[in-house]
């Protein structure tokens, strides 16, 4: 067994998991030259929430985030999340802004587009990997596994088989909610393996308890590349610890291309951070234990703190449980979809307004009636016509793929913002974001007409985070 790569994601999918995305650039920067040097194969640093963090709740440039660690890692891949037609946002986009988006993101840094969509339909990932394949950058196509009736080894092999003959330059296979066990990683990775020619990345949360077991399995049944987190930001809703993997690993001789005494500075470095952010509230400790019950309710990390925050805020935490009951329920009515962006927040939202309503379905959101039109894709699973139609009546449900119904639109979005875009950024920012964008751009050129640096107002206002 000659070894595995790995990826190291504190810099996104950690503390979006752990702390809903809350972690400042100016937090990031100091470390980056060492990460640099650890042996990591990509720093995954972008994308997923990132993006609406920065410019929601940090008034951050998330561009200029990319850039400055770019800068300060010259010798790692950087990889991003993207949500294929959804990008990093909550609906789909015309093909037109999703290749403006990548070309933009691959300009600036990206070397790595991880790219998924959330119900595993291989239509709406198209303009993404023809986007990717344009700028010459990585396409790693990813599988968001789940379970449920439907999803088979062979619904998996199937899938898999079709984003390689597709042209993914790897595949991944994507559990973000910590639910892929021993037992079915030791039968689906060879599986996989076997019907695909490109590298398999895993990637998985030790939400459930069972998350380093499962890579050791994984990576003895063929996998090339895992995810991990750094200590500090590690375990809980996030990866295992990168430093724990690594050790037993090598001990095994299994070569994880790691330099351990780096990873102990990298670590040491997090502590620090991790402390603040422990002291101003922002990372709640329960969320850095395993729940099992994760097998059972399939909640991935980072809709577990979103759910926690939002009935905190709402006071309504003793409803917790009870919402997370709900969850599986009202997944089986919308046809068995994974839980991840942004169908694990429509799912999330469903079930809180469920529970603290009094009545199944009472209040339905927007998105849930558009995902019952068929305007985010395909179901896993036949969705109930009794059902569909006591949410959406006798609307019209589409069977294409959606983004064919939508016309372009940057121009039209350019020119809506009008003297407010000074760049294609800026367009995107509005284009994915419309109201916080354009308050966030008003307030980014208000600030930059007095001349401040970008880095320093951004720092400025972490710190009143």
């Amino acid at each position: 067994m000659s070894g595995v790569l790995i990826n190291e994601t504190v810099l996104r999918d950690a503390h979006q998991s752990l702390m809903a995305t809350r972690m400042s650039t100016e937090d990031m920067l100091p470390i980056i030259e060492e990460m640099d040097k650890a042996g990591y194969y990509a720093l995954e640093c972008w994308g997923g929430a990132t993006y609406d963090s920065a410019i929601r709740f940090l008034n951050e440039d998330p561009w200029e985030r990319l850039r400055e660690i770019k800068k300060r890692a010259p010798n790692t891949k950087l990889m991003m999340l993207l949500r294929g037609q959804n990008l990093i946002g909550y609906r789909h986009y015309a093909d037109d802004l999703v290749d403006k988006f990548i070309e933009n993101a691959a300009k600036n840094g990206i070397d790595i587009f991880r790219i998924f969509d959330a119900l595993n339909d291989p239509r709406n990932l198209q303009a993404s990997l023809k986007a990717v394949k344009k700028q010459g950058a990585h396409a790693q196509l990813a599988i968001a596994y789940t379970t449920s009736d439907v999803h088979t080894i062979e619904y998996y092999t199937d899938l898999a088989k079709q984003l390689n003959d597709m042209g993914a330059d790897s595949i991944c296979l994507k559990d973000m909610a910590g639910i892929l066990t021993p037992a079915v990683a030791k039968d689906l990775i060879p599986a996989i393996k076997a019907v695909i020619d490109v590298p398999l990345n895993v990637h998985t949360h030790a939400t459930s308890g069972v998350s380093q077991m499962t890579y050791l399995v994984a990576v003895k049944a063929g996998v090339d590349i895992i995810d991990t987190a750094i200590s500090p930001f590690a375990e809980g809703t996030s990866q295992p610890s990168t430093e724990s993997t690594a050790l037993a690993f090598n001990e095994l001789g299994i070569n994880t291309h790691l330099n351990i005494d780096r990873l102990e500075k990298i670590a040491e470095y997090f502590k620090s951070i991790r402390n603040k952010y422990l002291e101003n509230k922002t990372l709640d400790p329960k969320i850095l234990f395993p729940d099992p019950k994760a097998l059972i309710y399939q909640v991935p990390g980072g809709m577990l703190s979103n759910l926690n925050s939002q009935l905190r805020d709402a006071g309504a935490s003793d409803k917790y449980d009870a919402v997370l009951n709900e969850v599986p329920n009202v997944r089986e009515d919308l046809g068995f979809p994974p839980l991840v962006t942004p169908i694990s927040q429509m799912v999330g939202t469903q079930a809180v307004f469920n529970i603290l309503t009094g009545e199944r379905y009472k209040m339905v959101p927007t998105e849930i009636k558009d995902y019952l039109k068929g305007n985010y894709g395909k179901s896993p699973a036949p969705i109930h016509l009794e059902f569909r139609q006591s949410i959406i009546g006798d609307d019209p449900v589409i069977d294409s793929r959606p983004a064919d119904h939508l016309k372009p639109e940057f121009e039209q979005l350019k020119e809506e913002l009008g003297n407010l875009a000074k760049n294609d950024e800026d367009v995107l920012t509005y284009a994915l974001f419309p109201q916080v964008g354009r308050q966030y751009l008003e307030n980014k050129y208000k600030e930059a007409s007095t001349e401040m640096e970008p880095i320093k107002i951004q720092a400025r206002y972490a710190k009143s985070i």
